[in-house]
């Protein structure tokens, strides 16, 4: 119930809220940080998978668990990474940019890399792709109520200015409560790979924000393009990638399959790098 039909439903609710305030022009954004754009989007996806795919090979994790990271390696920041570009002074805008693009991205890429992933961990004992109907799924559960909610901004903008911080807010919520229901259902599961997830998780968000304040020094970004660089570097849709793991696992009567233990192991150890990094870049912004 929980993965089958209340996850894939906030997923859109959370999607929806991304496409409000996102107006046809902002993807015209691209066009004022190329550069920025460029590095954000290669970090994001090459970057991020090859650097995952290592850590799953040197910290030796099992086929399935290797498979879970690598989902979420494959899945696009999210509303969070905007939330907290917004929170650390960088620039929105490019965040916003990052997150849209890369999110259509994933419906083609995600489902041929997630069928690669698994067939390499996995092998004959993995799960059956189809890359199709995950591509279908994925475009329905995210492409499409971004669609909706850029068509209400244009259509109603002064209604989406009054709503969309109310809506982003309960889909924060919402999320919180499917990752604690979830994991209250299937506790044990989770608390007996804690140990071996969480420090893969951390090092993961800490070794991709490094990246990214990497990259835009190299190639001469200022604090606020480098922050928000380093941001959808280093943060990913833990809410997708369980979607994603839930959909490919596709074992009835499993409330957290263990595909989707990696996602929600980061979505919760991710606030505990991410929330000291958002501080440390708002105190230089503000310096």
């Amino acid at each position: 119930m929980i993965v089958k039909i209340a996850l894939p439903l906030v997923l859109a609710f959370i999607m929806f809220s991304l496409g409000l305030g996102l107006r046809k022009a902002d993807f015209g954004q691209i066009l004022k940080f190329p550069v920025a754009f460029g590095a954000g989007l290669m970090n994001q996806m090459v970057l991020l998978p090859l650097v995952t795919f290592g850590l799953a090979l040197a910290f030796g994790l099992s086929p399935v668990f290797a498979v879970g990271l690598m989902i979420l390696a494959l899945c696009p920041g999210g509303v969070t990474s905007n939330v907290l570009a917004k929170l650390a002074g960088g620039n929105v805008p490019l965040s916003i940019s990052l997150t849209a693009i890369t999110s259509l991205l994933s419906i083609l890429t995600v489902p041929f890399l997630v069928a690669f992933s698994v067939g390499y961990f996995m092998g004959d004992s993995g799960p059956r792709v189809d890359t199709i109907k995950l591509g279908v799924t994925m475009f329905l559960i995210t492409a499409v109520p971004v669609a909706i909610g850029m068509a209400l901004t244009a259509k109603a903008p002064a209604l989406v200015e009054r709503i969309a911080p109310g809506i982003s807010r309960a889909a924060v919520v919402l999320f919180a409560l499917i990752i604690i229901a979830a994991l209250a259902k299937n506790w044990e599961v989770f608390s007996s790979n804690l140990g071996t997830l969480g420090p893969v998780a951390v090092l993961l968000n800490v070794l991709m924000l490094c990246a990214g304040i990497a990259t835009a020094k190299a190639i001469g970004l200022d604090r606020s393009d480098a922050t928000t660089i380093s941001i959808e570097t280093g943060v990913q849709n833990g809410t997708l990638a369980i979607a994603v793991g839930s959909i490919i696992a596709g074992v009835e009567g499993q409330i957290l399959p263990p595909e989707t233990v990696p996602a929600a192991v980061y979505s919760i150890t991710m606030y505990f790098v991410c929330v000291p990094f958002v501080l440390w870049r708002r105190r230089q912004s503000n310096a």
